[in-house]
């Protein structure tokens, strides 16, 4: 098959995609496809639109701190679409898109709204199920009303004294993913800075009541999920850097919780999946509290595909290798 891998693009996560991207194009040539990889803000020349020919590996690695998409713009002539030249193009060409993409245009369903009005097939989710799950606040509307525990929350646009009443919490941009622009704070002076940071990335801010417990993800492919994984961060929370240096977290798949409440967490991961109207796979992230109970953090409609990413850990758990996911969700779109 001829496959574009879609990865970067103008978004915080841009380093993580291209790191995914890189992975999975390697992988499905290997798997004997002819992919090439696109960065979706630089797009491609004309004259090397090809399936033909493909040359060396991908490589990419994520560095410590989180672009600066000024700088990258700055780089680029001050471009500012999201979309690079010929991209669109590109992808009809393809038998299918493989959406290596996390946050911004590429998670948000816009991107998959485009397709969609393109004819373009594309792994993952539909515009619509992007966009529930990108917006945290949304997300966790829907979740609540349908009996799903969940963190108290306000948002940015509640008054300061409300806000307060939920310290200590969480203060993070309503549509990004990858802990980018996450503040935790723990005291009165701390949030209004974590506010202002948490502006820089998006207008809606979600504030969240800290629940101290354990925190776990589980993977869904096709509507079923996959062994729950526990996370272990180093440091104060499970942040950029540590989701994506390695060594900096550990983690345990199939998670070392009793069979009740494995049955438990993953049936709430299908219920989120369903509510959330995701496509054929996803991943979505919980807290388990001292009483026993899980509450629902958010969903991740493209999680990631690193060497340290958590769907595939829980993939192989299951008896599915890094191969065998990629084409999996190949066979799925």
């Amino acid at each position: 098959m001829n496959i574009v891998v879609l990865a970067g693009g103008l978004s915080m996560e841009r380093d993580v995609s291209l790191t995914s991207g890189s992975r999975i194009a390697n992988t499905l040539r290997d798997a004997g496809h002819n992919a090439v990889l696109i960065d979706l803000y630089y797009g491609i020349e004309k004259e090397k639109m090809t399936f033909e020919g493909i040359g060396e590996r991908y490589e990419y690695k994520i560095p410590e701190r989180e672009p600066d998409l000024n700088e990258l713009i700055a780089s680029n002539g001050g471009r500012k679409d999201p979309i690079g030249e010929n991209v669109i193009e590109l992808c009809k060409m393809a038998d299918v898109t493989f959406l290596a993409l996390h946050g911004g245009v590429g998670e948000n369903g816009k991107l998959q709204a485009l397709f969609e009005m393109n004819g373009i097939r594309f792994t993952g989710s539909s515009s619509v199920g992007c966009m529930l799950s990108m917006d945290k606040i949304i997300s966790k509307e829907l979740i609540a009303r349908e009996g799903i525990p969940t963190a108290r929350w306000l948002t940015n646009q509640n008054d300061l004294s409300e806000l307060e009443s939920l310290i200590p919490c969480f203060v993070k941009p309503a549509d990004n993913g990858s802990s980018v622009g996450v503040t935790k704070v723990v005291s009165k002076p701390e949030l209004k800075a974590a506010l202002s940071e948490a502006e820089r990335f998006c207008k809606n801010v979600l504030v969240e009541e800290q629940v101290v417990g354990r925190e776990f993800s589980v993977g869904i492919i096709d509507g079923k999920a996959l062994p729950p994984i526990e996370i272990i961060a180093s440091g104060d929370f499970y942040n950029y850097k540590v989701k994506y240096q390695a060594g900096l977290a550990h983690e345990i798949c199939p998670a070392p919780i009793s069979e009740e409440l494995t049955k438990k967490l993953k049936s709430y991961a299908e219920r989120a999946h369903k509510i959330l109207r995701l496509g054929s796979y996803s991943r979505i992230d919980f807290i388990l509290d001292e009483s026993g109970e899980f509450y629902f953090l958010e969903a991740n409609a493209l999680p990631g595909m690193t060497p340290t990413s958590l769907l595939p850990q829980e993939a192989a758990a299951n008896g599915m290798s890094y191969t065998d996911l990629c084409l999996k969700l190949i066979e799925l779109a």
